[in-house]
C-alpha cells in the first residue's frame, strides 16, 4: 500500500508492508508443563484378579475387601442372623396361644362339672341314638368329661373310655406346646395317613363292641 504524505512542498512515498503470518508456537500447552499426580494406589491383596486399579482403595464403586481395616468382620452372607433376646412381652405373645387354648377347654370343662348331663334336659340327645339306639363314638363323652372333673375316673372310663383317652392325649400335646413355645419354636403336627386309619379303625371298632352284649362295660 502506497502513501503519500504532504510536508514543506515535498511529498514522502511511505510503503506499508503487510503484517506477516504468525509463526506456529513451539511452546508446550500449559497441560503439559503441570506437575504429575500422585500415581495411582496399587491394588489391595485379596482382591479379585484383572480387576482394574481404579476400581481398589477406600470408597471406589468396585472391589472392596470384606471389613474396614480396625474393625472386626461380620457375619458371613450365608450364616443365619443370631436371634434377638426374647423379653417379656415376645414371651407373653408367645405363650398366648396355649394359654388361651387351655383357658377356653378349662371353661368347658367347668361348664359341664358344674351342670350334671345325667338329669335330662341340660344338654341335647345324640341324634344316632335317638333314631337307632345305637351308641355312637361320642355318646357318653359329656357324662366322661363330668365325672373326670369330679375326679371320678372308674365313672369316666364307663362312660365313653375313648374319650378319656383324648383328653390325656390333649394334655400331652398341649405341654409339649407350652414349652416349645416358650422357648420360642413352632409346633406342628402332622400325622401320617396311617396314623388316621390307625385313629379310624379304632373308633370304629369301639363303637361296634359298646354296642354288642358282652361290651356293655364301654356302653354309657
Amino acid at each position: 500500500m502506497l502513501r503519500r504524505r504532504r510536508r514543506a512542498g515535498t511529498i514522502t512515498t511511505v510503503t506499508a508492508t503487510p503484517p506477516s503470518p504468525a509463526a506456529p508456537s513451539t511452546e508446550p500447552p500449559a497441560s503439559a508443563a503441570l506437575p504429575p499426580g500422585p500415581a495411582a494406589a496399587p491394588p489391595e491383596p485379596g482382591g479379585p484378579p484383572g480387576a482394574p486399579e481404579a476400581a481398589h482403595g477406600p470408597g471406589a464403586l468396585g472391589w472392596r475387601p470384606a471389613h474396614a481395616p480396625g474393625r472386626p468382620p461380620g457375619p458371613h452372607p450365608g450364616a443365619p442372623a443370631p436371634a434377638a433376646p426374647g423379653g417379656p412381652h415376645s414371651l407373653a405373645r408367645r405363650l398366648a396361644a396355649p394359654l388361651a387354648t387351655l383357658a377356653a377347654v378349662a371353661g368347658a370343662f367347668a361348664y359341664v362339672g358344674a351342670v350334671d348331663p345325667n338329669e335330662p334336659g341340660h344338654y341335647p340327645v345324640c341324634p344316632l341314638l335317638a333314631l337307632t339306639g345305637i351308641y355312637c363314638p361320642g355318646c357318653g363323652g359329656l357324662r366322661s368329661a363330668h365325672a373326670f372333673v369330679h375326679g371320678d375316673l372308674p365313672a369316666a372310663l364307663g362312660s365313653n373310655a375313648a374319650a378319656v383317652a383324648g383328653y390325656l392325649a390333649f394334655a400331652v400335646v398341649w405341654v409339649v406346646w407350652l414349652v416349645r413355645a416358650a422357648r420360642g419354636r413352632r409346633t406342628r403336627i402332622v400325622l401320617a395317613p396311617a396314623w388316621w386309619w390307625l385313629v379310624g379303625s379304632l373308633l370304629a371298632v369301639f363303637s361296634v363292641v359298646r354296642n354288642l352284649p358282652f361290651g356293655t362295660l364301654l356302653a354309657p
